[in-house]
């Protein structure tokens, strides 16, 4: 979260994925507390080259939602071809890298991805600090085979 380059200083990232609801998208839609859940940017806002996902570290997969992970997939493919990217989150050891491996599992197909847990010990072995919650490690095992 320190190297996050909020908007105005889009150096030396041309685009970032902020996965956390503290700050970014708190900030970002300017709230206190929690947000509507009917607010069109509940759970995914786009400011130019940034990508808002209102996730936390969760510690059950019903909290989680496909649409943010697939709007980050999204992201990351618009973005990849045009230069250095920054996914983060609060500690960069759950969110940010488990969304950087599901991209290179799923759509740049760079890493082992038939299934979560494939991803998930590529991820351990190559990613220092890589520590995903209990919530967000259920989830994608669960969804692995919806996120395209």
């Amino acid at each position: 979260q320190q190297e996050c380059q909020w908007f105005g200083n889009e150096r030396p990232f041309i685009a970032v994925c902020h996965a956390c609801k503290h700050p970014c998208h708190v900030t970002a839609l300017d709230y206190k507390g929690a947000l509507d859940k009917a607010h069109p940017e509940y759970l995914v806002a786009r400011r130019k080259n940034h990508l808002i996902l209102n996730i936390v570290d969760a510690p059950e997969a019903k909290w989680f939602r496909l649409e943010p992970f697939i709007a980050a997939l999204d992201f990351l493919d618009e973005w990849t071809p045009k230069g250095s990217l920054l996914c983060h989150c609060t500690n960069g050891q759950s969110r940010a890298p488990s969304i950087a491996g599901l991209y290179l599992a799923k759509r740049a197909k760079t890493i082992p991805g038939d299934s979560w847990d494939d991803t998930r010990a590529w991820l351990a072995e190559h990613v220092p600090g890589f520590k995903p919650g209990n919530g967000i490690d259920a989830f994608l095992r669960e969804q692995w085979r919806e996120i395209q």
